[in-house]
């Protein structure tokens, strides 16, 4: 009677066991599920946050400074740069700089002339005031009407404005797109934006 008791007494015991260990490794089971379901939208994020910096790191621009800088000169910056990453690249202001008359936040194009004014320049130095201070543009035209889509790099060159590199930018934008509809549509071209548009519509057509 006694070995009996004790025989069910350990098939319960084996059994709880066995019930425990089933638990436990549900719950770690669980664990498990939960980790991997909560770390899949951090990778997604690091993957789009990747992808858009390379988006945004897609090419260069180059732009002339001059005037109260260390270093006047050409200098090579990325897109999206400001008029403070071409000094900072220009390796700084002079002490006679007026840094008031300038706007460090504005954002360059390729191909612009930056100049960096005197302290004892007068008021009526050219300084476009209009959001761009600090951007001398040229504001000459010429009778040449240039078709953009048909010139080669070197007539697009004759616009104002519109370097090596733009020039090559346009070539090859419409050489994927095929031609411009209308002369807008050369905004779509990466480092012409609205300014430089406007500086040169006179002298452009597509047809």
């Amino acid at each position: 009677m006694f070995d009996k008791i004790e025989k069910k007494k350990y098939i319960i015991i084996g059994i709880a066991a066995i019930v425990a260990i089933l638990i436990i490794v549900k719950i770690l089971d669980l664990n498990y599920q939960n980790k991997n379901t909560e770390d899949t939208p951090t990778l997604n994020i690091i993957s789009e946050e990747t992808e858009e910096n390379l988006e945004e790191d897609d090419g260069k621009i180059v732009v002339y400074i001059t005037g109260e800088v260390a270093q006047e000169g050409v200098i090579e910056l990325d897109y999206g740069s400001r008029i403070s990453d071409a000094i900072d690249k220009a390796g700084g202001l002079t002490d006679a700089a007026n840094i008031k008359k300038v706007n460090l936040a504005y954002e360059l194009e390729d191909g612009q002339k930056i100049y960096i004014p005197n302290l004892n320049e007068p008021e009526e130095t050219e300084i476009i005031d209009d959001g761009t201070e600090g951007i001398e543009e040229n504001t000459e035209e010429t009778d040449e009407i240039v078709n953009i889509n048909k010139a080669d790099p070197e007539e697009l060159q004759s616009l104002n404005g519109i370097g090596e590199t733009l020039s090559k930018n346009i070539v090859e934008y419409r050489n994927q797109n095929g031609k411009f509809s209308k002369i807008e549509d050369l905004m779509n071209v990466p480092g012409i934006g609205e300014a430089k548009f406007n500086n040169i519509k006179n002298n452009i057509k597509v047809k």
